[in-house]
């Protein structure tokens, strides 16, 4: 029940986000958004750092089943040596929760728990998970997808980038 109770209330805070002139897709592209997180692992996570390497921004949540289906694939693109993948948790869940979640899910990149109420400014509220957004290694968004994604996707979305000259490796 209390899945059921969160899963409505952070898709009514995404739809309200919607309505309140949320930046589209569209927008954010072009961008150069500042990020910097803290992360589950202690490390942090700062966008800047990553500079040379395509940066993949995932947000979702443990209840998202979509979300849950793309821990692979992602997981798989952060064995990339051109890549790396950030996983923005964006759900109000107890710490051990997270934890039990992810020792069943284990994503091969760093978890980052973020305030629904108070989430980071670099890119708009999603409307709905999975909300992902690529990044060049320019430090400029290349691609936002609202909805599952798949790996063949995201690198398609770096090939057409690369082959536009907006990326710069």
């Amino acid at each position: 029940m209390r899945t059921a109770v969160l899963s409505l209330s952070l898709l009514l805070l995404g739809l309200d986000a919607g309505t309140a002139g949320a930046q589209s897709v569209s927008e954010v592209v072009g961008t150069r958004p500042t990020l910097s997180v803290p992360t589950l692992d202690g490390a942090g996570f700062d966008l800047a750092d990553h500079r040379g390497r395509w940066v993949v921004v995932n947000y979702w949540a443990t209840w998202c089943a979509p979300c849950i289906k793309e821990i692979p694939e992602l997981s798989e693109l952060a064995d990339r040596d051109d890549v790396e993948v950030l996983g923005l948790d964006f759900e109000e869940i107890e710490r051990a929760d997270l934890d039990a979640f992810l020792e069943r899910h284990p994503p091969r990149y760093p978890i980052a728990p973020v305030d629904v109420y108070d989430p980071p400014k670099a890119f708009p509220v999603p409307r709905g998970l999975p909300m992902t957004w690529l990044i060049d290694p320019e430090g400029v968004v290349a691609a936002g997808f609202v909805g599952p994604v798949t790996k063949a996707q995201i690198e398609q979305a770096m090939v057409d980038a690369a082959a536009a000259g907006t990326a710069g490796g």
